[in-house]
């Protein structure tokens, strides 16, 4: 229970203490105000990139789970094979 309560506090502290100051919220444009310390993106480009890095971490997010929840691989060669055999055996 200490642990969980632990992990807890960090996590919470960790988000607070990630929202920008108001010094730094008020130099960012309106979609990032609130969001990232600093004088903000410096051009378009700025822009491109952080989309593209959402975009890169979101399709990771998505294949993950769903290569995790169903694999889908029905070869019986496939490595996997190996490993459960063994759990049987040792069974």
């Amino acid at each position: 229970m200490k642990r969980i309560s632990l992990v807890t506090l960090c996590t919470i502290v960790s988000v607070t203490s990630s929202w920008a100051c108001e010094v730094c919220k008020q130099n960012q444009p309106k979609p990032l105000q609130n969001i990232t310390h600093g004088t903000g993106p410096q051009s378009d480009w700025d822009y491109v990139i952080l989309v593209v890095g959402i975009v890169v971490v979101l399709l990771t997010l998505f294949y993950s789970l769903k290569f995790l929840i169903r694999p889908g691989e029905k070869n019986l060669d496939h490595i996997k094979n190996i490993v459960v055999d063994e759990r049987n055996l040792v069974n």
